[in-house]
């Protein structure tokens, strides 16, 4: 029996995962991703559907698209990041290639599942900060709440729950109600 690998992992393995499974790569560490439920799927179609109409129908130069899509943070680092948020949305075409964005996106959106709790409330926040996202919302539907981080408050959190209206920063006369 082959030996597993140490750490630290590199990009390479992660395009060696056997087909259909996903997973994030942070400074030299695999996190494996669980299959997303119905309502988080449910949760990334209603925010395609609302963010893409939206730009649609202003002409924008921004692009929504959902996972699995591959978002290399700190490729020249030293430490590879690779991340799949569960929506990116990028206004710089250069960013984006076959393989995915290189850079930060300017609007993540993560639906946080009972599995990536944690590092969608923590580890993830701060590589988006460090990254230079501009806009992380943190969708939790089984609290029926949104954690919002954005880069021009200091990334200090508001806390918006289902149901009331907000509007992204982004795109300041979009607004959004999360049912």
């Amino acid at each position: 029996m082959e030996a597993l690998k140490q750490m630290p992992f590199t990009i390479e393995d992660i395009y060696d995962l056997p087909e259909g499974e996903r997973a994030e790569l942070i400074n030299g560490r695999i996190y494996m991703m669980a299959h997303p439920s119905t309502r988080h799927q449910r949760l990334i179609q209603f925010f395609v559907v609302t963010i893409g109409k939206y730009i649609e129908s202003h002409k924008g130069d921004c692009e929504i698209i959902p996972a699995p899509f591959a978002v290399f943070l700190q490729e020249d680092s030293g430490s590879e990041i690779y991340v799949e948020p569960d929506i990116s949305v990028i206004c710089d075409p250069k960013k984006v290639d076959d393989k995915g964005c290189h850079g930060a996106p300017d609007w993540i959106i993560e639906i946080v599942s009972p599995s990536s709790r944690q590092m969608d409330y923590s580890r993830k926040q701060l590589l988006y900060l460090d990254a230079g996202v501009r806009e992380y919302w943190a969708v939790d539907p089984a609290r029926e709440t949104i954690l919002i981080y954005r880069q021009s408050d200091d990334w200090v959190p508001t806390f918006t729950k289902f149901d009331e209206k907000i509007k992204p920063e982004i795109y300041n006369d979009l607004e959004i109600i999360v049912k």
